[in-house]
């Protein structure tokens, strides 16, 4: 990883609760953190920030994860690392986001957030 570079991330849950613990989780561990609570302010975000690491629902108001995985690996923010966290455990639905080039899927209820935080360290010191 870019010693020189604060590592982005951003998260896109709807859930208040969630979303605030993991902004105050990767914040104490120096990532800079942007979030939002439905599918199209996550991809205005992703379009201006041009995070490292996106760490996104599939359950959203206004578009759903798929469709926001569509949309950004469809553009100028192909390359930016999208990792599912969502309570959606059906084989269908993580074939289908892996198939759509998210790089991890991880579901909610099996994972403490700090726990979560160390998967999603591991993902950015292999890609930096």
């Amino acid at each position: 990883m870019a010693f020189n570079k604060q590592v982005k991330i951003l998260i896109i849950e709807d859930d208040v609760f969630l979303n605030g613990l993991y902004v105050k989780k990767f914040s104490d561990e120096n990532y800079k953190v942007f979030s939002a609570f439905d599918g199209e302010k996550g991809i205005k975000i992703a379009k201006e920030k041009k995070p490292d690491l996106i760490l996104l629902d599939l359950v959203l108001p206004k578009m759903s994860g798929f469709d926001v995985i569509k949309k950004l690996k469809s553009g100028d923010c192909k390359n930016i690392l999208i990792i599912l966290l969502t309570n959606l455990s059906e084989k269908e639905n993580i074939e289908k986001a892996l198939s759509l080039g998210v790089e991890d899927y991880l579901i909610k209820v099996y994972f403490t957030p700090s726990e979560i935080v160390e998967k999603i360290k591991k993902v950015l010191s292999k890609k930096h």
